[in-house]
């Protein structure tokens, strides 16, 4: 694939990113309209989403330095690299993913700040620290993942199997239409059943919610979608390597979706038995 900058043939790319769009708009719908967002009744449905969410929050952090490894310049000595769009916007959002303001005059990352809510709720930490422990001792991310409920580990295969095809449109694509073009609606539900449920006890998790909701919804979403239209140009090569990473990303959130609200409804459903 050509490199090319946002001037390429402006008009084409946004009608290839519109045809994506659209033919990702069933599974997007689905997924907008899934029963998770009204199923966290109780605390206990609460702590057992966080257990398994935050594994999304975490592998989103590898899809965003694929993007910085392969869009930017992070090599000694230094050159110039990539698309000035791009750039700015990778560089803008790892700034605030690793280090966003703690509003008390510090710096935290939204990993952190989503531990944080786990443990104000009560959720455990332990699957999503045993995790990391073993990478750190240096096993794979798939040993690392054998750590993780059966959903979320799941849910993260599909990440990682991304992350390494190696290939920059389909990653792009995972990032834009699998996480920032939707998180805003997703978390709005979430926000908003959340409140009607037990919001006041968990100011930490919709905190972080509605930041993503602002952030994603206003700014990052707009800029990653001028990105992946860029980055793929008129190549239907790249364009169809995007559309099956989407679609598989959404499906793939699809499934912890569905394997979070099984764990959540069983309770119910055995009460009514």
């Amino acid at each position: 694939m050509r490199g090319r900058g946002l001037v390429h043939d402006a008009r084409m790319t946004t009608m290839d990113l519109a045809r994506l769009q659209a033919e990702l708009a069933p599974l997007r719908a689905r997924l907008v309209a899934h029963p998770i967002y009204g199923s966290l009744r109780t605390i206990e449905d609460v702590r057992s989403f966080q257990e398994h969410h935050v594994y999304a929050v975490w592998d989103f952090m590898s899809l965003l330095k694929s993007l910085q490894r392969a869009l930017t310049c992070i090599e000694v000595p230094w050159r110039p690299a990539g698309d000035p769009v791009a750039r700015r916007l990778i560089n803008e959002i790892v700034v605030a993913e690793e280090s966003d303001d703690d509003g008390r005059g510090g710096y935290v990352s939204h990993f952190d700040l989503y531990l944080a809510s786990m443990r104000e709720s009560g959720a455990s930490t332990q699957a999503i620290s045993e995790t990391l422990a073993l990478l750190e001792r240096g096993g794979s991310v798939e040993s690392a993942l054998a750590a993780a409920p059966r959903a979320a580990r799941a849910f993260s295969r599909t990440t990682f199997d991304i992350v390494r095809s190696g290939s920059v449109p389909a990653i792009a694509a995972t990032f834009t239409l699998g996480r920032e073009d939707v998180i805003p609606d997703m978390f709005r539900q979430l926000v908003r059943d959340l409140h009607a449920s037990s919001g006041p006890r968990l100011p930490s998790l919709v905190d972080y919610l509605e930041r993503h909701v602002a952030l994603d919804g206003e700014r990052h979403g707009p800029m990653a979608a001028r990105m992946l239209a860029s980055l793929c140009g008129d190549d239907a090569g790249a364009w169809s390597a995007a559309s099956a990473a989407a679609s598989a990303s959404i499906r793939a959130r699809i499934a912890l979706w569905d394997g979070i609200h099984d764990i959540v409804s069983r309770p119910r459903q055995l009460a009514r038995a």
